[in-house]
């Protein structure tokens, strides 16, 4: 086959470290606009990104030469570092580890909304309960006691 043809849309999410709610209304957009910088700059393309004061959830498209662990790699090193720098959060950073889950084509919509809509849909239900019955949902294995930690 002389070209690659690909579909390779993922969500991530990722929590601030020790979740402390770090991520204030004046921090958020700009972390935010930053994040899908440095995607543009990986040549992936930020679909969604969204979150509350102690996490994020980002939507990309990724190119078929990336690796998901060194995209998320990136992200978070690129992105705390200039949180700490221009935001002047000097204790800001990243919890260890992400979630990554795979989207396809038909549900690429659905899943940009709930990404901008994280706000609204954490007024009902709590970090906690979202990420663990998005394992759930996934298929994705986890001893909970390794989660939080």
């Amino acid at each position: 086959m002389a070209h690659t043809f690909s579909h390779l849309c993922y969500h991530f999410i990722f929590s601030t470290k020790d979740r402390i709610a770090s991520i204030g209304h004046e921090l958020k957009p700009r972390l935010h606009a930053y994040i899908g910088g440095i995607l543009r700059e990986l040549k992936c393309t930020p679909l969604a990104i969204g979150g509350t004061a102690d996490h994020v959830h980002v939507l990309p498209m990724l190119p078929t030469t990336a690796c998901v662990s060194d995209v998320m790699r990136i992200v978070k090193t690129n992105s705390s570092r200039w949180a700490r720098r221009e935001m002047r959060k000097r204790t800001f950073g990243w919890q260890t580890g992400y979630a990554a889950f795979t989207v396809s084509r038909s549900s690429v919509r659905s899943v940009a909304r709930y990404v901008a809509e994280q706000e609204t849909h954490h007024r009902r239900r709590s970090f906690k309960d979202e990420f663990i019955a998005l394992l759930k949902k996934h298929g994705v294995e986890y001893d909970e006691r390794y989660i939080w930690t």
